[in-house]
């Protein structure tokens, strides 16, 4: 559905989450880094109340110090400002359909856009599958981002949906390793979701359904 969306869309904004609204910033980066994008226009606003601050801030230095500054400058941090927001989005718009006219692409579909194949495929959350995610920076950007996103999904699954969590209960916490500059700032980002109560259900207690290579 996300894929459609983006394909559809003249443009995005994103509301605060957790693991799972990461999810989908780390699929719509990931797009959007390949260099076959890089010139195609679609406006991201992540956006929400000003309590939202310390999320996005903690987001924005996770992507950045991660994936590297060029992926910041694919999307905009609007806190507690509605009419900005509205107005940076149609002024995107704006410049999607600017793009598309001058490219002789359809204002209702973005021809244009390429999606790899990778971001077209479920990831289904196993332990097997979730050990072997290389998280490294050793690989372009947009494929790092790719299995980042497939590590937040195995996260949601593992969270909130029947088959990872009975997974989980049965094998323990899915683990994750990789490299340790990248292991260390996605440990930090999740330890930040559960202080801000992003990553618990109905207001209990969170037990993680992960760990990384070498915790106990």
């Amino acid at each position: 559905r996300l894929e459609a969306f983006v394909r559809l869309g003249h443009g995005v904004v994103v509301f605060p989450g957790g693991v799972g609204t990461t999810e989908e910033i780390l699929y719509l980066l990931g797009v959007l880094a390949h260099p076959d994008n890089a010139e195609i226009p679609l406006p991201l606003i992540l956006t929400g109340p000003a309590v939202s601050a310390a999320y996005f801030d903690r987001l924005d230095a996770f992507l950045r110090g991660v994936l590297g500054p060029q992926f910041a400058n694919r999307y905009e941090i609007i806190v507690d400002d509605a009419a900005r927001v509205a107005a940076r989005l149609r002024a995107g718009v704006d410049e999607v359909l600017r793009f598309r006219d001058e490219n002789d692409d359809a204002a209702y579909f973005n021809w244009s856009l390429r999606i790899d194949p990778r971001f077209q495929q479920p990831f289904v959350a196993t332990h097997e599958a979730m050990a072997a995610l290389r998280l490294t920076r050793e690989q372009p950007a947009h494929e790092l981002a790719c299995t980042l996103r497939r590590a937040f999904s195995g996260l949601v699954s593992g969270n909130v949906k029947e088959d990872g969590m009975r997974a989980v209960e049965r094998h323990g916490p899915f683990e994750l390793c990789g490299e340790r500059t990248v292991v260390e700032a996605l440990d930090t980002l999740l330890r930040d979701f559960v202080a801000q109560g992003r990553m618990r259900l109905g207001g209990r207690e969170y037990t993680p359904c992960y760990r990384f290579a070498g915790q106990p």
